[in-house]
């Protein structure tokens, strides 16, 4: 089976990958990231991306353009709801390309981390898998979140300390929105199983 991996980042890309492989499964990863801010951010997290994918031979697309204007159209004035359309953007343009090229499915780097909202994750890839005829392949990668992270350190890899977007840059100086976060991520109710996904 053949899908395109989104990946967020070079550090969420490893265990991902690793388990990918490990299941014999071929993949072509997908670097879409309108949201990263600022400029030097995204550009550091695609380089890294890059270095990472080079050295281990992946295969890979990047889409280059910032699209940061195009992020904040769509969440001005909604900041509530900016990680539903953070991933409606994302998954989105994934599945479009995926179906496009051919790919029998499509997935997202983003279940590996343990600070997204994995309920959400879920339910706007599977609207992405109806509206493009194509599968989402499901994994709960988070079980190797503590993997990825001695893996990433031990490749010397670039690691954020943010999401990505300019709201999560602020939380990450803002205690009281930290502990709001801290509070969503406990809420979020871990899935059973792994495999093709079954909620749509």
């Amino acid at each position: 089976m053949s899908i395109l991996l989104h990946a967020c980042c070079g550090p969420c890309l490893l265990y991902p990958a690793g388990v990918l492989e490990g299941e014999g499964t071929d993949f072509t990863c997908y670097f879409y990231n309108p949201n990263i801010h600022p400029y030097r951010e995204f550009r550091k997290r695609l380089n890294t991306f890059q270095e990472l994918a080079d050295s281990r031979k992946y295969k890979y697309i990047i889409d280059r353009d910032y699209g940061l204007k195009m992020f904040l159209r769509r969440v001005v004035f909604k900041e509530d709801q900016r990680c539903k359309f953070c991933y409606q953007m994302r998954l989105g343009n994934t599945a479009k390309l995926a179906a496009e090229k051919g790919h029998r499915g499509f997935s997202t780097t983003l279940l590996y981390s343990t600070y997204q909202n994995h309920s959400l994750l879920r339910k706007e890839a599977a609207a992405a898998s109806v509206n493009h005829s194509i599968p989402f392949v499901y994994h709960d990668f988070r079980v190797g979140w503590q993997q990825g992270i001695d893996e990433s350190k031990e490749c010397n890899l670039y690691r954020q300390s943010y999401c990505g977007c300019l709201y999560s840059e602020q939380e990450r100086y803002d205690n009281r929105l930290k502990k709001q976060l801290k509070r969503k991520i406990k809420s979020d109710v871990q899935p059973p199983r792994s495999g093709h996904d079954q909620s749509k």
